[in-house]
């Protein structure tokens, strides 16, 4: 669909007819001289006389190419634009941040993969995710790794697959043994307040108990709630665990139950799928839409042919007079 940007310029097209009306027509004088014995000027130098004044008058061609030059010029004055067909991308709507558990004891072989071989509770979750992160092609997805403090792996990002290179790369006790979970909140929160999404979920993988965070988990959940940040707790360990390695169910039932998320036991590698696959459900990728329609700039096709007219009428027209010229000396 053709449109035009600046519309106004068409009232020119009525100038050169104003013109015409208002102005006078453009006059030359010349010098003449009068005799009072011009017969015998004819009589003795042979010539045959003619009308005393010749008038050149425009040819209709000459007349239809200033009409189509003008019209030319105020056609790219008035800067024509193809509006295309409109286009809809979406783009994310929501920001998901993952924290994964890097302790020391997220290296107990007490899970088993699709073929019965005993794994380690890291490798078990890593395969889970990358199921899990290639379902959410709405979502830009982070990254948390905690053990003794919490650090960032991945931020927000709709590059998936560089999200789960920094995941694979992620190792048992890489960011120390210990387990600080209210960090992991702590920092999730941070890096939500510098995104614009509004959706905005963690979901927390661990199989310990906070043993050390600056902040504890549950008045970090409180702060999370505040933020509109919604946490999942998703508890990979044996709750029959004693001593610093035992699981505390119960903080991360208050974790979840703060923010409005649900908390997931997941004894073994099926249990843990079903909760990711739960928290898809709960939580299902979401688009923001955006549509707009592509704009291309034909102003410079009528200056182009304006100034194909006039390199062609130019020589044209100049030689055209010159015969005419010719014609009345004749």
């Amino acid at each position: 669909m053709l449109e035009f940007t600046q519309p106004w310029a068409f009232v020119l097209v009525a100038l050169p007819l104003l013109v015409r009306w208002l102005l006078p027509a453009h006059r030359e004088s010349q010098d003449s001289l009068q005799v009072p014995y011009f017969q015998r000027l004819v009589s003795l130098s042979g010539e045959v006389p003619r009308a005393g004044a010749s008038v050149l008058t425009r040819r209709r061609i000459q007349s239809l190419a200033s009409v189509l030059g003008w019209l030319l010029l105020v056609l790219a004055l008035a800067r024509p634009e193809w509006v295309g067909e409109p286009v809809t991308l979406q783009k994310s709507a929501r920001d998901l941040m993952l924290a994964l558990d890097l302790s020391g004891s997220m290296g107990a072989t007490d899970f088993r993969d699709e073929a019965g071989q005993a794994s380690d509770r890291l490798s078990a979750a890593k395969a889970v995710l990358r199921d899990f992160a290639l379902g959410r092609d709405g979502d830009r997805l982070g990254l948390i790794v905690f053990g003794n403090a919490a650090y960032l792996q991945a931020p927000f990002t709709d590059d998936h697959a560089t999200w789960l290179t920094l995941l694979n790369e992620s190792e048992v006790a890489m960011a120390g043994q210990s387990t600080a979970l209210g960090d992991a909140i702590g920092l999730s929160i941070a890096l939500f307040e510098a995104s614009s999404t509004e959706n905005r979920v963690l979901i927390v993988l661990t199989d310990g108990n906070d043993t050390g965070s600056r902040v504890p988990p549950v008045d970090a959940a409180a702060i999370a709630a505040a933020k509109n940040v919604t946490v999942y707790t998703v508890a990979v360990g044996d709750p029959e665990t004693v001593g610093e390695e035992a699981l505390d169910l119960e903080t991360l039932e208050t974790v979840a139950d703060t923010t409005g998320g649900v908390t997931f036991q997941a004894l073994d590698r099926q249990a843990l799928r079903a909760a990711y696959a739960r928290i898809d459900e709960l939580e299902p990728a979401e688009y923001d839409s955006l549509s707009y329609r592509p704009r291309t700039t034909m102003f410079h096709l009528p200056l182009a042919a304006f100034a194909l007219l006039y390199l062609i009428a130019l020589p044209l027209f100049a030689l055209l007079a010159r015969r005419q010229r010719r014609s009345v000396h004749d």
